[in-house]
């Protein structure tokens, strides 16, 4: 019942289209109600007068009839159409705050759940969740309409035999609870199962250069058969509980009329019941069983609807790891000392990643992590930015806690340069301007310049319209990792973390890049994550971290004369 609160809640924007459609769809169920009885007292009284009454009457029959299947057309129209488009709308709106709460979700989430999963709750799950919501209610509205509008008639015509009918009405009611239950466990697994398709799909999709690369088609074609016979069977499951229940209704709705065959004999046969109001009972079950299978059907709308909102508001009611704490603040010195005090780290109460680290950076210095992977260099990186909150200590910048901070400001004034460097799809001018959102074609031609860009970029056919494919495939590693700077040169932040932008290139492109990191780095604060010394001799400090721990720090020059692992390191690298 909490589940279908939350859910109704959707409908609050569109309450007088909902409101209308209800109305509409009542319409149309009250026209159909009404037909038998309009039919029932015609052939009690009109029907039995002479030629003359009949046909001066009919033109009056004729016209009302006609207006009345008029409205009973429009109020369909209503339905189908403004009906569908309310649901559309909805939607749209879940889909719309779904999309906004994976942006907010914090790293913790993504380590833990899989692209393709949250694919399919946006997409198919949402689907199903927007035909409940248009017919789910109208459907239930005139299946309710009906059944009590038909019973009501059915206990004016002869209440013994409607009792009869009711008894097995309850009956088919309590066995469909059941089985609803088994088909609400085989709609969840559906989920789950398609959302391991999609999983698998998007994997191999995105992996499809390794794949070929290595030869390996017949690997992922094993792995997507593996999860679409997987799939194939949760369906099989969910059609046999389906099947089970369609056909168990549909006996119980022969019942009905078996039962007034026979029963309604035995009151013909009594008295109690005249051969014309058996088959006004026989036309009314008509129109008493088609809302009974609307109501089956709705019940694997229901199922399916259902198990798709639950998915979708797991997402939407999973807290967000990082966000703005009560009274948090611009940041006040950007510019200001990193310091980090007594910061200890782990994920998921696992062994510690780092241990009671303390660092001092001070304003516009440049400082370079170094050590094995897996040391913590990483980690100390993403949690200045708030990517992680510390689990122990704490991290200021300009005296201020950066928990303090709003993470927008904070992150605002945080330029990062990854070596693994992702472009959106799109051309070289959008994946610049990300950096400024809004920024002119001065201002991203002159980023492109200070990024040794601008040459190569003029060189192309469409020169800043050039489309840059998924991941900017059409593009070089080095060309890649000159427009991350350019978007960096456009942000303009005060501090600036490069997390081995260099380690993956070639001699000639890094000398590229290592020219713009350079201009990129004056007067700014420079946390420089390397494997290749050569490029950090120049830092004002060095911190080797291993173990998640700070083993040495100092300059170049003095870490080779501690003859320790910095120095054994860079011995290697000479090499």
């Amino acid at each position: 019942m909490n589940t279908l609160r939350k859910f109704i809640s959707y409908y609050k924007p569109y309450k007088k289209a909902f409101a209308l459609d209800l109305i509409c769809a009542a319409i149309v169920s009250i026209i159909d109600l009404a037909y038998p009885q309009f039919l029932r007292v015609l052939t009690k009284t009109l029907f039995m007068e002479d030629k003359g009454v009949i046909f001066k009457t009919l033109p009056i029959i004729a016209v009302t009839l006609l207006l009345v299947y008029i409205l009973q057309a429009m109020c369909n129209y209503y339905v189908a159409c403004q009906g569908h488009i309310m649901g559309a709308r909805m939607e749209r709106d879940m889909r719309q705050q779904l999309f906004e709460h994976y942006e907010k979700l914090s790293f913790s989430y993504y380590d833990k759940n899989n692209t393709g999963q949250m694919m399919s709750k946006l997409v198919s799950d949402l689907f199903d969740i927007s035909e409940l919501a248009h017919h789910g209610p109208e459907n239930f509205f005139i299946s309710i309409v009906k059944i009590v509008g038909s019973f009501v008639f059915l206990f004016l015509i002869q209440w013994k035999l409607a009792l009869v009918l009711l008894g097995t009405v309850i009956v088919m009611a309590y066995v469909s609870y059941k089985q609803n239950r088994t088909m609400h466990a085989t709609f969840v697994d559906n989920r789950k199962k398609i959302g391991n398709v999609n999983a698998t799909l998007q994997d191999s999709l995105a992996g499809i250069r390794i794949v070929q690369a290595f030869a390996n088609e017949g690997v992922e074609k094993k792995k997507f058969k593996k999860g679409n016979d997987a799939f194939l069977v949760s369906k099989k499951d969910n059609y046999r509980a389906m099947g089970t229940f369609q056909s168990v209704n549909t006996f119980f709705q022969g019942m009905m009329y078996a039962l007034t065959i026979i029963v309604g004999a035995v009151l013909i046969a009594n008295g109690d019941m005249t051969p014309a109001d058996m088959a006004m009972f026989a036309l009314y079950i008509g129109v008493f069983v088609s809302p009974i299978k609307i109501l089956v059907e709705l019940t694997e709308m229901l199922q399916k609807g259902m198990s798709g909102f639950g998915r979708f508001l797991e997402v939407i009611e999973t807290t967000p790891d990082i966000k703005d704490k009560s009274g948090a603040r611009d940041m006040i010195n950007p510019s200001g000392d990193i310091i980090l005090s007594d910061v200890s780290f782990f994920y998921d109460k696992e062994e510690k990643v780092l241990h009671h680290v303390n660092m001092n950076i001070s304003s516009g210095s440049s400082i370079a992590l170094v050590g094995p992977s897996g040391g913590g260099k990483t980690t100390i990186t993403s949690l200045i930015p708030r990517f992680y909150d510390v689990t122990g200590g704490s991290v200021k910048i300009g005296n201020q806690d950066i928990r303090d901070i709003k993470l927008k400001s904070l992150r605002r004034n945080i330029g990062i340069v990854q070596q693994e460097v992702y472009l959106f799809d799109g051309t070289i001018r959008e994946n610049i301007s990300y950096g400024r959102p809004g920024a002119n074609d001065d201002e991203i031609r002159e980023a492109a310049n200070r990024a040794n860009l601008s040459e190569f970029i003029e060189s192309l056919p469409d020169g800043y319209d050039t489309y840059v494919g998924e991941r900017g495939t059409r593009l070089s590693g080095g060309q890649k990792q000159r427009i991350s700077i350019a978007r960096i040169f456009l942000k303009n932040p005060p501090i600036l973390i490069l997390d081995e932008a260099t380690s993956a290139l070639d001699n000639e492109s890094e000398r590229y890049i290592q020219d713009s990191l350079e201009r990129l780095s004056e007067g700014r604060t420079t946390i420089t994550i390397a494997h290749r010394l050569s490029t950090i001799r120049n830092a004002d400090k060095i911190f080797v971290i291993e173990d998640g721990k700070i083993t040495e720090q100092g300059d170049h020059d003095s870490l080779l004369d501690r003859d320790g692992t910095y120095a054994r390191y860079y011995k290697m690298s000479q090499n």
